[in-house]
């Protein structure tokens, strides 16, 4: 605005209109004059994310299939509990993925590109749009858990999170995000150092390496053992909460011997232990753990004085359900 010879304070006219109020063309910023909203027109492009296509589960749960300004394809999922008063949006952080963990659907794409920081925020946004016109209330919580490694997006993840959570954006605490990461050490250990408030969860889904190896390929290159070391160090640098995201496989890791191998990981710092129902895609022959030994298993690990919860999976009838986003029509 400066090098236009306009005043400074459009800037943060602009600024609002885009970040705050979402506007999808530089017409729509009313308290701005016609010639320079023309001449942002000329200059710059706003490309906000379009709806594809909406499904909506039998639990409540809607999967948004969103399209990007190049035309690639992308999945968020509002997730709501009305009884808990709780409407959380899993959002997703890349185009496909690149880390092939052999029980997801997402996994068995090729990742294009990541998701900019705008795009990111773009589908908070109508997600939020959507919750309200649905269930007559705002989101509650944020969860980067949708397609693609988040902490391979680091940049963009970060910005998405600080423009979510500034009072210049859409104000929300960033005590109610959490970024999941499949294990990335180094980039768990950048997230201390940038003092981050999010909660972070760890996609564990098995407590030995060879196990882990098996179904999730980046467990060669960052195992257990590295993993905890940099979870320990986010901890002291930042007292956030840190959860184990656990699936349960039936004859995998889903014995007492498995439960007395995550113990191992449950002694360095306070943790919460999500074991997740398993969700059977096309690509994979697992299947999963029954309900009496999901009970068994989580009753060992909670005897022992671990917190854990038993998440049962929602919006699976639409593919919508952990692992399971693939832009399936």
């Amino acid at each position: 605005m400066k090098d236009w010879n306009e005043p400074r304070f459009r800037a943060k006219q602009i600024d609002r209109w885009i970040w705050q109020k979402g506007v999808a063309g530089f017409e729509e910023m009313a308290n701005i004059p016609k010639s320079l909203r023309e001449r942002l027109d000329e200059e710059f492009d706003i490309r906000p994310i379009t709806q594809d296509m909406a499904q909506h589960s039998s639990d409540g749960t809607i999967k948004v299939r969103y399209r990007l300004h190049d035309g690639h394809l992308i999945e968020a999922v509002l997730i709501p509990v009305p009884k808990d008063n709780r409407f959380t949006v899993c959002v997703s952080s890349q185009v496909g993925c690149s880390l092939s963990c052999s029980f997801c659907a997402t996994g068995t794409m090729k990742r294009e590109r990541n998701i900019s920081a705008a795009e990111i925020v773009d589908q908070v946004r109508k997600v939020n749009s959507l919750c309200e016109a649905t269930y007559d209330h705002p989101l509650t919580n944020i969860v980067y858990m949708g397609m693609g490694e988040p902490l391979l997006a680091y940049p963009e993840v970060i910005e998405s999170i600080d423009r979510i959570s500034s009072p210049d954006g859409l104000g929300m605490s960033a005590k109610r995000i959490t970024v999941s990461t499949a294990g990335i050490a180094k980039a768990i250990r950048r997230l201390a150092d940038d003092e981050s408030k999010v909660n972070l969860a760890l996609s564990l889904h098995a407590a030995t390496d060879d196990k882990r190896n098996e179904i999730m390929p980046i467990n060669e290159s960052n195992n257990i053992e590295k993993l905890m070391d940099a979870l320990k160090y986010y901890y002291e640098q930042t007292g956030n909460r840190i959860s184990y995201e656990y699936i349960a496989f039936a004859g995998f890791n889903d014995s007492i011997e498995d439960a007395k191998a995550l113990l191992r990981w449950c002694q360095h710092f306070p943790v919460r232990i999500n074991i997740i129902e398993y969700n059977p895609i096309d690509s994979a022959d697992f299947t999963a753990t029954d309900p009496e030994q999901l009970d068994r298993f989580a009753g060992y690990l909670r005897k022992k004085g671990i917190m854990v919860t038993v998440r049962r999976s929602r919006g699976k009838d639409i593919d919508a359900a952990c692992g399971q986003l693939a832009n399936k029509g």
